[in-house]
């Protein structure tokens, strides 16, 4: 089963502490709206994503199985 990123943008405020922390997955465009880059969690970007999760202000980021 694959892992995939799951932002829940009814409670984002686009603090953009996940994308400090790996911006080939996350990014803010100019109007502060968070996009998600690459929604697959790999063994390569794994530790950095929960990381973000962990780091999340609003707690607004997990990890789903798909």
């Amino acid at each position: 089963m694959a892992k995939k990123v799951h932002v829940d943008f009814e409670i984002c405020e686009s603090n953009a502490v996940c994308m400090g922390i790996i911006p080939e997955v996350f990014d803010l465009d100019d109007q502060d709206y968070l996009h998600i880059l690459q929604e697959d969690v790999t063994p390569e970007n794994e530790a950095q994503i929960r990381e973000a999760v962990r780091q999340c202000p609003r707690q607004a980021i997990s990890i789903v199985d798909e």
